[in-house]
């Protein structure tokens, strides 16, 4: 049984340890690989390529796009998107995209790989889509871009999520990051109710669960209830008094990005820096040292 990242969070539950949670896949492919270059060709291939990216940033949790390896199946596999029926629920074509045993094999692989890499000195987490932003990308990967999704809509991607998770359950990952859609009006706070399968799933292997929310959108403290960990930009969560029990990751990434101060981290609270893919490594490793000494 592996030991969830809530153990290393700075809250009443961790020691902690992971103070800077850093999104930096999308800077560490355009120095190591190019625009157009792909890391999820094979383990061998990404291991190689993880290597050198956790060397870059030197980030306190080690993070793998799972959302990033389905996307670079589907650009090789068109033909999966040819069995969903235009006709189908919503969910279906997210369930067709991550269903087959090809990329899941691949996934075990780069998990086994990555964490003989890493020697148990730092977490690994597994970050998702969303329920609802997964389903409507896989939908968008099928042409279909007009959607109404329901809360049984959800429901049925989170079960189809949990199902994912469960095949790399005999490896110690330490935990799982769903992020929501970038933008809030993209976001309903009442999905959070149908996340139940992969809250299960993520409990029973005693993995952490964190959550990232949207720009600038608070959410009562009540619903974000099974979260080791929020990470969030919004002033309602980030400020004292937000009455959550989960540690706080103070998204800084707009900071970050424009160079300009971060706050202090309060009690409980860790940073989030999403890296912009074109900044430059000097400006990157400067900010990043800013942040660390903070």
């Amino acid at each position: 049984m592996s030991e969830g990242f809530a153990t290393q969070l700075p809250s009443t539950k961790g020691n902690g340890q992971i103070r800077l949670w850093l999104k930096s896949a999308d800077y560490a492919k355009r120095l190591l690989l190019g625009e157009a270059g792909d890391p999820w060709v094979s383990a061998a291939h990404y291991l190689a390529y993880f290597s050198q990216a956790h060397a870059l940033v030197k980030p306190d949790v080690a993070v793998l796009e799972v959302g990033d390896l389905y996307d670079s199946w589907a650009a090789t596999h068109a033909d999966w998107s040819e069995s969903v029926n235009k006709r189908r629920r919503p969910a279906t074509a997210l369930r067709r995209l991550i269903e087959p045993e090809a990329p899941r094999q691949v996934l075990a692989e780069v998990v086994e790989a990555v964490l003989s890499h890493l020697r148990g000195q730092t977490p690994l987490v597994l970050a998702l889509p969303s329920p609802r932003r997964w389903i409507r990308h896989a939908n968008q990967l099928t042409g279909s871009d007009e959607l109404e999704l329901t809360g049984d809509d959800v429901e049925d991607g989170a079960m189809y999520i949990a199902d994912l998770l469960r095949s790399v359950s005999t490896y110690a990952i330490s935990g799982v990051l769903l992020e929501e859609p970038g933008a809030a009006a993209d976001f309903n706070a009442e999905d959070l109710s149908h996340y139940q399968s992969i809250v299960n799933v993520v409990h029973h292997y005693r993995w952490g669960l964190a959550l990232r929310l949207p720009d600038a959108t608070a959410v009562a403290a009540a619903d974000l209830a099974s979260f080791d960990a929020v990470i969030s930009n919004s002033a309602a969560l980030t400020t004292a008094g937000s009455g959550l029990d989960a540690a706080v990751g103070c998204d800084v990434s707009a900071a970050f990005a424009a160079g300009v101060p971060c706050p202090a981290l309060a009690s409980g609270q860790f940073y989030f820096a999403e890296v912009p893919a074109g900044l430059r490594p000097e400006s990157v490793l400067e900010r990043l040292s800013a942040l660390r000494g903070k």
